[in-house]
């Protein structure tokens, strides 16, 4: 596309976002979108005519990818190589928690996206799930494969070996934190995190004979 419609588009990707994130799927109206984007409703349709379901779901799946980019960033920076397990973890935990920081708008709209679940089409849910929250878990399930392959994890199943390591660092920073909506101390950050960690390990470290 030519760089005037591809500004476009951002723009109302971008105030879709804003829009979805605070008003929700069925809440959320094309001519709220057009005035938080700074566009005319035809120009809405002009870049997505199947208009407020078309966009939702590029909305969904395009910060999805964001995040994701973010999170395999994370696993390269921090688990590339190992040489203090449970420090190196927790680095990386604090790496991959970071996004919700810094993507706040599209964690909003993953929020309105679990409250309207019932209202929302199942294609919408797939296709936000096989773009972020599988998608990541594969990528940290893959590189615990290697871990357990190089000796330091003990994890025959690495798959559920990521979604236990998700759950006990992160899970309880995501329930205090409303899922990104109010912020914790750093102290309570840091100290949620070490203690998942730990907990982590007791379950998979690989003990040595």
């Amino acid at each position: 596309m030519r760089q005037g419609l591809v500004e476009k588009r951002q723009a109302i990707v971008r105030g879709a976002r804003r829009v979805f994130g605070r008003d929700g799927y069925t809440r959320a109206g094309i001519d709220s979108i057009a005035k938080e984007a700074g566009v005319s409703s035809r120009t809405i349709y002009n870049h997505f005519p199947e208009g407020k379901a078309q966009l939702f779901r590029v909305v969904v799946v395009e910060g999805s990818e964001e995040v994701v980019r973010a999170h395999i960033d994370a696993i390269d920076r921090r688990l590339y190589k190992v040489t203090d397990l449970e420090a190196d973890l927790v680095d990386f935990a604090h790496a991959w928690m970071s996004p919700m920081d810094k993507y706040r708008d599209h964690f909003a709209v993953v929020r309105q996206l679990r409250a309207e679940v019932g209202h929302i089409p199942q294609e919408f849910l797939d296709a936000w799930r096989a773009a972020g929250p599988d998608r990541a878990l594969k990528e940290v399930a893959a590189r615990f494969r290697e871990l357990a392959e190089e000796g330091l994890l003990d994890a025959s199943d690495p798959a559920r070996a990521a979604t236990h390591f998700m759950q006990l660092t992160g899970a309880e920073i995501s329930d205090r934190t409303y899922q990104g909506a109010v912020p914790i101390a750093d102290e309570e950050r840091d100290e949620l995190i070490a203690s998942g960690v730990r907990a982590f390990l007791r379950g998979y470290e690989r003990r040595r004979r």
